[in-house]
């Protein structure tokens, strides 16, 4: 006990840049309090002691504001960080290493009985503010689930889902942003800047755009020399008066307005 204590402290302390001290930790994180009287109804939930296992969830609900059900399963090193209105389920799985901000909930969208309703977080998996990650699916570990999305499928290990329905970005998609989080020490609140698959395909669009209007101009560039060579054709003749020769696309700026 005292050793999971000692590991959950250490993690926030590296998490949580306004952590000062292990005792500010231990006397002022209610994630931490719900942790360990989650443990606690746990032990009596898997000794049989149902109704003690949910009263003493419900406590730990009253004094931190985090509803655990007490069949819920966590592994080590787990931070529910501020914590305020996060909602876990009866089968959810929670790996090591795990972060859950406010607001989350992992929970299900079936109602039959025995069968697998909340999702399993695989090691190293960030959950974002408000985020609901709904099913009996697994979220792969080092997976990302951004701010305010709402899952309900599986992510790949090391993908990041963001949006309303959750819409995917592969691991290799999205290097520019592990890149960024490893420089950081920590990919707070499960997204970083451009995670966005709208801003994304938004990007791909203008850029695409920027490269059609560059091949044109280089072709009617092409004509007109062409055309000026040819001593029976003025090197007008070929190329139309409103035909842009120059690059006129401001894709900078376009591009400005979905960051």
């Amino acid at each position: 006990m005292f050793s999971h204590l000692r590991e959950d402290i250490a993690c926030i302390l590296e998490r949580d840049p306004a952590a000062r001290s292990r005792f500010e930790v231990l006397t002022c994180y209610p994630g931490l309090h719900a942790l360990l009287l989650h443990r606690l109804a746990h032990a009596c939930w898997l000794r049989g002691w149902r109704w003690l296992g949910r009263f003493i969830s419900h406590t730990a609900r009253w004094l931190t504001g985090i509803e655990i059900h007490p069949g819920a399963t966590f592994g080590r090193r787990v931070f529910i960080d501020h914590g305020m209105g996060v909602v876990i389920g009866e089968m959810a799985e929670v790996g090591d290493d795990c972060t859950i901000y406010q607001g989350v909930t992992l929970g299900g969208t079936s109602l039959v009985k025995g069968a697998k309703r909340h999702p399993t977080l695989e090691p190293g998996v960030i959950v974002g503010a408000n985020a609901c990650v709904l099913g009996g699916f697994t979220v792969g570990a080092g997976a990302r689930v951004g701010s305010g999305a709402v899952v309900t499928k599986p992510v790949p290990p090391g993908a990041t889902a963001v949006g309303n329905p959750a819409r995917i970005i592969a691991a290799e998609e999205d290097a520019k942003r592990e890149s960024a989080a490893a420089r950081m020490g920590f990919s707070a609140y499960g997204v970083t800047q451009g995670d966005d698959p709208v801003a994304q395909a938004m990007k791909g669009l203008i850029d695409n755009a920027a490269g059609h209007e560059h091949q044109i101009a280089m072709l009617w560039q092409a004509i007109e020399t062409l055309s000026g060579q040819a001593r029976e054709l003025p090197a007008q003749a070929c190329v139309p008066q409103d035909a842009h020769t120059t690059e006129q696309f401001d894709a900078e700026r376009l591009n400005r307005l979905v960051r």
